[in-house]
C-alpha cells in the first residue's frame, strides 16, 4: 500500500494526485515528479508540491527547492548515491 500522496494545484484550478511509496520527502518529490511527467501533467519549477505521509503528516515541497536539493552538496557518500538516483526520477 502506498505511505505518500503528492499533488499539485494546476493554473487551472485542478488538482493532480499520485499515490506513491517512498522513504523521504525528496525521494516522495522526484517519484512523484517522474509519474507525472509519465502521464502528462508535469508541474511547473515554481509549483508547490503537497506531500502527504499516510502517518499524519504533510510537507509543501517546491519543485524549485526539490531541484535545489537534488543540486546542492552532497553531506556524504550515501547522500551523493541517493541525490543521483533521485536526479535521474526527475530528468
Amino acid at each position: 500500500m502506498p505511505n505518500c500522496s503528492v499533488s499539485y494545484l494546476d493554473t487551472s484550478g485542478i488538482r493532480h494526485s499520485v499515490e506513491i511509496d517512498a522513504e523521504s520527502l525528496y525521494e516522495a518529490g522526484a517519484l512523484a515528479m517522474r509519474a507525472f511527467k509519465e502521464h502528462g501533467y508535469e508541474p511547473g519549477v515554481m509549483t508547490s508540491l503537497s506531500i502527504e505521509i499516510r502517518k499524519t503528516i504533510t510537507h509543501t515541497l517546491t519543485v524549485q527547492r526539490l531541484h535545489d536539493w537534488l543540486n546542492g552538496v552532497c553531506r556524504s557518500p550515501n547522500e551523493k548515491l541517493t541525490k543521483e538516483r533521485l536526479k535521474e526520477l526527475v530528468q
